[in-house]
């Protein structure tokens, strides 16, 4: 335990001071959008540059604390707050600078996705991100991240171009493909185990201000029909669409009918990046299909489009994931999950199929270190709820679902989507690329002071 003097005088190096338990601030600060996760650190350092943060690694590496990295706090594991340890705190490190000559943006790493998303847009440019606004841009990227442009434009790894991380030893360093190579390959999907990443430089697309899109909601007994004709609609499609297809509750809210409101459905979600004609006739298909409850096909703003989904995955829910890849889609595979989904639990719920393949698939799996390149789909099992009474109602229908769809999946996860007991599974989630990450770790993190992220364990001494 920590002595009020060393705390003091570390407190004050920082641009500013530490945040204490029962100091007003603390519990926003430490608070993260899975409410299930309640964990106290010790203190909580609000960094504004990188200079706070290396004092904190050297602080931390000296008195032998743990530490915890929170960027937007969005991981469903809550790996971004630690208990009795020291929270790097990055919110406030959110600058986003637009060259709209080079195509390029340098982003810090406590932005969030929507903060990304409006500064590029300025420009009728963006990079593939996701589709949940409030995610922070340094998880999502640091995992692979998957989004509406993935298809056409790759993961957001992939249009990846540099980096800068203060390193376990309190090393401010670069990292790109001609740079500390090793690193910049073990960033694009390895996630937070090398160090503290205070910034990003993407490649930039020409994307809107407006894109087609289908945002169509049929009744939940059309599901297995909705599912079978989505598997045919995506089966071939150009680069340039991404479809989801989702089981979702119907908000309470217009424009939807009020006699279908809080009740349980299956959406089909449609970008199109490229020209609004083309994909106009691209969603050609969607027009006449099935008795929707709501069907909007029409050009909407990129913007509009990659906030549509915030108020599904408000903060301070309770949550617990889920995931598989699938190469395919079978009528057996449809079968059982629209069977399982009958039952729908969680007032904030989703489970579905989001698009993989196109320039994803194009990457070879050990060009970076996310090696999860082949699958058709990503299955989600995303449940969200609100009163801890129904933790364990919620969680026990999350992995029965899991279970039943074990059978069709082809193997490997998601390490964005493991929830805090996937432990086993961060092998699974690297691959083949496990080993080489664990070489990448030894070099930078050899003693693992980066452990809370979906851990590499760095290879023993020999």
């Amino acid at each position: 335990m920590l002595d009020q003097i060393t705390i003091q005088e570390f407190s004050q190096t920082l641009s500013q001071p530490l945040i204490m338990p029962l100091e007003p601030g603390y519990d926003e600060a430490r608070s993260v959008w899975n409410g299930m996760v309640d964990k106290r650190p010790a203190m909580i350092a609000k960094c504004t540059n990188v200079d706070d943060i290396k004092k904190c690694v050297n602080f931390a590496q000296s008195h032998n604390l743990l530490v915890s990295i929170k960027g937007g706090g969005h991981n469903v594991a809550g790996k971004a707050v630690c208990h009795d340890g020291l929270m790097i705190h990055l919110s406030q490190m959110n600058a986003v600078i637009v060259d709209p000559v080079k195509r390029t943006v340098r982003v810090e790493s406590g932005a969030t996705i929507g903060e990304l998303d409006k500064e590029t847009q300025k420009f009728g440019l963006a990079t593939p991100v996701g589709i949940v606004s409030k995610t922070g841009i340094a998880g999502l990227t640091l995992g692979g991240g998957n989004g509406y442009l993935a298809r056409k434009h790759g993961l957001t790894i992939d249009n990846l171009l540099s980096v800068e991380l203060v390193t376990a030893n309190g090393d401010f360093i670069s990292a790109n493909e001609t740079e500390n190579p090793d690193l910049f390959w073990a960033i694009r999907g390895g996630g937070g185990n090398f160090g503290v990443v205070t910034s990003f430089e993407f490649k930039l697309h020409e994307i809107g201000p407006e894109i087609m899109a289908a945002q169509i909601f049929y009744p939940i007994e059309d599901a297995k029909k909705v599912f079978t004709f989505y598997r045919d609609f995506t089966s071939n499609a150009a680069d340039e669409l991404a479809g989801y297809a989702l089981i979702v509750r119907i908000p309470p809210a217009d424009p939807f009918p009020e006699a279908f409101q809080g009740k349980t459905a299956i959406a089909l979600l449609v970008g199109y990046a490229g020209s609004l004609d083309a994909g106009k006739a691209a969603l050609a298909p969607l027009e006449n299909f099935g008795n929707p409850i709501l069907r909007v096909i029409m050009p909407m703003p990129y913007l509009a489009l990659q906030t549509s989904f915030d108020q599904s995955a408000p903060n301070g829910i309770r949550n617990y994931w889920k995931a598989h890849y699938m190469d395919d889609l079978t009528d057996e595979a449809i079968d059982v999950l629209v069977n399982h989904t009958r039952h729908f639990p969680g007032a904030f719920s989703a489970v579905g199929l989001e698009p993989f393949g196109g320039a994803i698939t194009r990457v070879e799996e050990n060009a970076t270190a996310f090696p999860q390149r082949s699958a058709s789909y990503i299955l989600g099992i995303f449940s969200g709820w609100i009163e801890p009474e129904n933790d364990e109602k919620n969680i026990n229908w999350t992995r029965e679902l899991y279970n039943k769809m074990t059978p069709f999946a082809s193997g490997g996860a998601y390490s964005n989507y493991l929830d805090h007991d996937d432990s086993d599974k961060v092998s699974a989630s690297f691959g083949s690329n496990y080993s080489r990450l664990q070489d990448v770790k030894s070099k930078y993190d050899p003693n693992n002071f980066f452990k809370l992220n979906q851990n590499i364990i760095p290879k023993p001494d020999l």
